[in-house]
């Protein structure tokens, strides 16, 4: 996510990074990975050096990086000006700079490859995402040991059925997780269940949230950008999608409410992700694990939220 409860993670210091996670956790949120958007260099390594390195409550398993190394086709409303060709010196710069997890980048850009490669040395999780790669490009960096997609059909090549892209050949896979947007907005209730039929069980739910998550209908920022929220859609200029006001339990209500069972919704918002980042001690209850609780009633409401066993919200 991008921001959440009013903070963009841009530009959040620690007190921004409080008020967001107190929000996170009213929504059932106990981890997650902050997003920085393409954005100059020493913009994104300053927004690096905010993330606090404590025990923070949700926690926050490292950060995301949503470029800067994208397809200047498929930006949706991230920055020309501070998009990037594959560099590697910029990568490490990047890297040295603060606690990267996740890093979604376009694979079909030349040089991508040594891209891919640094980044597992530096046991970094690869996404492709924001991308005009061929059903071909995609599979030969799947191949490589790349195995997820950010946000699915979204900032990508269109799916046709003589050119599939990287959507065709992520659904076709069984060692591709697909990431999606389940808010209504960024994929037709037909798309979503196409999705699930095709790849139920490495489905994650992600919100890419911006700081209207949480929040009222009104107007906001990610990063530089300037966004509207109406009714729940996030737009930028010409009426671009730019994120979305999206909480993930309301995800896992919206999946379960297109017929798949609460479990495998919650599944998805839970241990998927977590093999996502090769993750073991989260998305999962099991004996010796953290007590990462979130108790849902009858009616999918949340009745109470635990972290390492400490109740930080009950109805």
């Amino acid at each position: 996510m991008n921001g959440f409860g009013g903070v963009d993670f841009l530009d959040a210091d620690a007190a921004g990074y409080r008020a967001a996670g107190d929000a996170l956790l009213e929504t059932g949120v106990t981890a997650y990975l902050p997003t920085l958007i393409t954005s100059p260099p020493d913009e994104l390594l300053a927004a690096l050096r905010e993330v606090p390195a404590g025990p923070e409550r949700p926690r926050i398993l490292g950060v995301h990086l949503e470029g800067p190394f994208l397809s200047p086709q498929r930006l949706g409303t991230h920055p020309p000006s501070a998009r990037a060709d594959p560099d590697l010196e910029l990568l490490d710069r990047l890297l040295d700079g603060g606690p990267v997890r996740l890093m979604t980048l376009a694979p079909e850009l030349p040089g991508a490859a040594a891209l891919i490669a640094r980044l597992q040395e530096r046991e970094v999780t690869v996404s492709l995402g924001h991308t005009d790669a061929t059903a071909d490009q995609a599979n030969a960096a799947f191949d490589l040991g790349v195995s997820t997609v950010t946000h699915l059909f979204n900032a990508m090549r269109p799916f046709v059925h003589r050119d599939p892209g990287i959507v065709g050949a992520a659904l076709a896979r069984d060692d591709v997780i697909v990431q999606i947007i389940v808010d209504g907005i960024h994929l037709a209730r037909e798309t979503a269940q196409i999705v699930w039929r095709a790849a139920a069980g490495r489905v994650a739910l992600v919100t890419d949230a911006i700081a209207a998550a949480g929040e009222s209908d009104g107007s906001y920022s990610i990063g530089s950008l300037d966004v509207e929220v109406y009714e729940g859609a996030v737009r930028g200029p010409e009426g671009v999608l730019a994120g979305s006001a999206l909480t993930m339990i309301e995800a896992v209500r919206n999946l379960h409410g297109l017929g798949v069972s609460l479990e495998d919704a919650v599944g998805a918002a839970t241990t998927v992700p977590a093999r996502v980042l090769g993750s073991a001690d989260v998305g999962r209850l099991e004996v010796g694990l953290p007590a990462d609780l979130v108790v849902l009633d009858d009616n999918v409401e949340i009745a109470r939220v635990l972290v390492a066993g400490e109740v930080h919200v009950a109805a």
